[in-house]
């Protein structure tokens, strides 16, 4: 390999380079002049912005990175709110908020979710939470709820026995604990059947007392 050659290489490989790095150099100075220019248009954007009362927000276009980041900056400097929304890059886009109309966290998770806001909707589901909020605290404070059955024992066996036989044996009977339900009437009872036992045995010893005494003829 002379030493030609290797000259001549190296002198091609260097315009290459410096090639290469003028045209790295021009590309840089364009995409700054893209950036500047890209800056004062969202200044003139933003400026209108809070000029114009009748606008409380604004959403933009979609942005890539670099561009959404010079808006937030230009944003920041005016004292007024921004955010991005949108889950792909591609799709990502700024919305601009006066400081005295700064969105609710409601509204913020409507955007986030690719929703609309409706600040008429969001106030009646707000009222909707509150009631729903103040009924639990209603029904905490008068402890738990007395079920009450839907029907009476003594309605439900009246088609066998009548109404009015049910109403009699319910008020004559009471909760006996160890047998159950038994009629009052027996339990008052017992006392006077013994009684009564009593008093026929002593007729009955009277009776054969007196057959006994009584001459044959």
């Amino acid at each position: 390999m002379s030493v030609t050659y290797i000259f001549h290489h190296w002198r091609k490989c260097y315009i290459s380079s410096r090639e290469q790095a003028a045209c790295l150099k021009k590309l840089q100075e364009q995409e700054k002049r893209q950036k500047v220019e890209f800056r004062k248009r969202m200044e003139k954007e933003v400026s209108d912005f809070i000029q114009d009362s009748g606008q409380t927000k604004r959403k933009f276009q979609p942005m890539n990175k670099i561009e959404r980041s010079i808006l937030h900056d230009v944003v920041e400097v005016a004292g007024l709110t921004s955010f991005s929304f949108g889950e792909d890059d591609e799709c990502r886009y700024v919305m601009i908020f006066k400081k005295e109309f700064a969105p609710s966290d409601e509204e913020l998770d409507s955007y986030r979710r690719g929703e609309e806001w409706d600040p008429q909707q969001a106030e009646e589901k707000r009222r909707l939470k509150e009631l729903a909020q103040w009924q639990e605290e209603e029904a905490a404070q008068k402890g738990p709820a007395i079920v009450s059955p839907v029907s009476d024992y003594k309605d439900k066996y009246s088609h066998l026995i009548g109404k009015g036989a049910a109403k009699d044996a319910a008020h004559m009977l009471q909760a006996n604990k160890t047998y159950g339900c038994v009629p009052v009437a027996n339990k008052r009872d017992t006392r006077s059947i013994e009684e009564a036992m009593n008093e026929i045995r002593a007729k009955k010893r009277l009776r054969q007392s007196g057959e006994e005494g009584t001459p044959s003829s």
